[in-house]
C-alpha cells in the first residue's frame, strides 16, 4: 500500500520534469526556432518576388431563359400532337447545361484553334493542350443562374480575351444545336413538316393518276372519304403522342393508361369507317383510296405548318440569348502569387519542422546516456547500414 502511494506522488513530479523538460530544449534552442524560420520565410518571400505575375479576367453571362407559358397554351390548341413535344421539354437547372457545354471538347477546340494554344503552351497534342487550358480556366454556375468564366494567364489582355471568347464559342455552339423547348419543338416539328410534305406530294401525284381533277375534287370532296382522313391523322397523332409520353411517363401511369385506351378508341373508329367501304367498286374504291391518303397528309401538313410556325415564333420570342452581365476586362492587379501568403507558410512550416528536429535530436541525446536505449540505438544503425549495403 505505501509502494502504490509512493509511485502516485512520484506521477506528477515525473510529469512535471518531462514538461520542464521539453521547455528546457526550446529554450536552449530558441535562437535556431526563431532564426531559421524566420529566414527561410524571407527567402520564400524573395524568391517570390522572381515568380512570374498570374492575372486572373472574370467575365459573367446570363444563360437563355426557357419561357414555357406560350409553348403550353399553344400545344394545348392542337389537341392529339400536344404530347409531342413534352419529352423536350424542362430542365432542372440549365445553367449546369451551359456549364457542360463551356467544358466540351467542342468549344475548347475552337478556343486552341482561335488563340494557337498549342504553340503558346508548347504542347504537341491538342490533347494535352485541353488539360492545360482546363488548368488555367474556372467556370462556375451560381445560385442566380449567373455563370462566371475565370481565366488565368501571364498576360492580362491575354486573359481577358480568352474568358469573352467563351461566350462567342457558346454562342456559335447555340447555333448548331436544340436546346431551348422552343428550339427543340422547333427543330421537331421542322422535320415532321419536310417528312410530310414529301408525302403530300406523292399522294397529289397518286390522286391524278385516278383521272379525277382537282376542281372536280374541290367541288365534291366527299364527306365520309375526309372523315376517314381526318380520323387516320388522329390516330397518327395520338400515336406519335404515346411514343414520346415512353420517353417520361412509366407504362403504369394514369396519363399513359389514358393515352393508350384514346389510342385504341381511335383505331376501332377508323377499322369501323374502313369496313363501310369496302363494298365499293374497284374504281371507286381507287379514287376514294387516293382522296382519303391525300386528304390524310394534307391534314397532316396543316398541323405540322401551324406548330411550326408557333415554334419559329416561341424560338425568337424565347431567344436563345446569351446575356452578357459582365464583360472581362485586363485585370490591373495580379492574382498569384500571393508573397504575404507564401511567406507565412513558410516560416510556419520550417517552424514546424525545426521544433520537431529539435525534439527527436534531444531525445537521441537522452536515449545515448542510458545504456539499455543506446544498445538499441546502435543496433537500429547497424541494420540502417545493412540495409543500404554499407555493412
Amino acid at each position: 500500500m505505501s509502494d502504490m502511494q509512493d509511485t502516485q506522488a512520484q506521477l506528477p513530479e515525473d510529469d512535471e520534469i518531462n514538461l520542464l523538460d521539453l521547455l528546457q530544449t526550446i529554450v536552449d534552442n530558441l535562437r535556431l526556432l526563431v532564426l531559421g524560420p524566420l529566414a527561410v520565410g524571407l527567402a520564400a518571400l524573395g524568391i517570390s518576388f522572381a515568380i512570374k505575375p498570374t492575372f486572373t479576367a472574370e467575365m459573367s453571362f446570363l444563360p437563355p431563359q426557357q419561357q414555357q407559358g406560350m409553348a403550353a397554351s399553344m400545344l394545348a390548341s392542337l389537341g392529339a400532337l400536344g404530347g409531342m413535344a413534352g419529352a423536350a421539354a424542362g430542365l432542372k437547372n440549365p445553367a449546369d447545361q451551359y456549364v457542360a457545354f463551356l467544358k466540351s471538347n467542342s468549344i475548347e477546340n475552337a478556343l486552341i484553334d482561335r488563340f494557337k494554344l498549342m504553340e503558346r503552351y508548347e504542347k504537341e497534342f491538342k490533347q494535352d493542350a485541353r488539360k492545360t487550358l482546363e488548368s488555367k480556366v474556372k467556370i462556375s454556375a451560381g445560385k442566380d443562374g449567373i455563370i462566371k468564366v475565370e481565366v488565368d494567364d501571364e498576360d492580362p489582355q491575354f486573359a481577358a480575351d480568352l474568358a469573352n471568347a467563351h461566350v462567342d464559342e457558346l454562342r456559335k455552339l447555340m447555333g448548331r444545336l436544340a436546346v431551348t423547348e422552343a428550339q427543340q419543338r422547333r427543330q421537331f416539328f421542322e422535320k415532321q413538316l419536310e417528312q410530310t410534305k414529301t408525302r403530300l406530294t406523292q399522294a397529289e401525284l397518286a390522286l391524278r393518276e385516278t383521272g379525277v381533277s382537282s376542281s372536280v375534287l374541290k367541288s365534291d370532296p366527299g364527306t365520309a372519304v375526309a372523315a376517314v382522313a381526318a380520323l387516320q391523322a388522329q390516330v397518327t397523332a395520338q400515336e406519335v403522342r404515346v411514343g414520346a409520353m415512353r420517353g417520361y411517363l412509366a407504362e403504369t401511369a394514369p396519363e399513359f393508361k389514358q393515352a393508350l385506351t384514346e389510342l385504341a378508341n381511335l383505331r376501332n373508329q377508323l377499322a369501323k369507317q374502313s369496313q363501310q367501304d369496302k363494298g365499293q367498286g374497284t374504281a371507286q374504291g381507287d379514287y376514294v383510296s387516293a382522296y382519303r391518303e391525300f386528304k390524310y397528309q394534307e391534314t397532316l401538313f396543316e398541323l405540322f405548318a401551324k406548330q411550326f410556325e408557333v415554334a419559329k415564333l416561341d424560338e425568337a420570342r424565347e431567344g436563345a440569348v446569351i446575356q452578357v452581365v459582365d464583360v472581362a476586362q485586363p485585370p490591373e492587379r495580379k492574382s498569384k502569387p500571393k508573397k504575404a501568403l507564401i511567406a507565412i507558410l513558410a516560416t510556419l512550416a520550417t517552424g514546424f519542422a525545426l521544433l520537431l528536429f529539435v525534439f527527436v535530436r534531444q531525445a537521441l541525446r537522452n536515449g545515448a546516456q542510458d545504456i539499455e536505449t543506446a544498445q538499441k540505438l546502435a543496433s537500429i544503425k547497424t541494420s540502417w547500414r545493412r540495409a543500404l549495403g554499407k555493412a
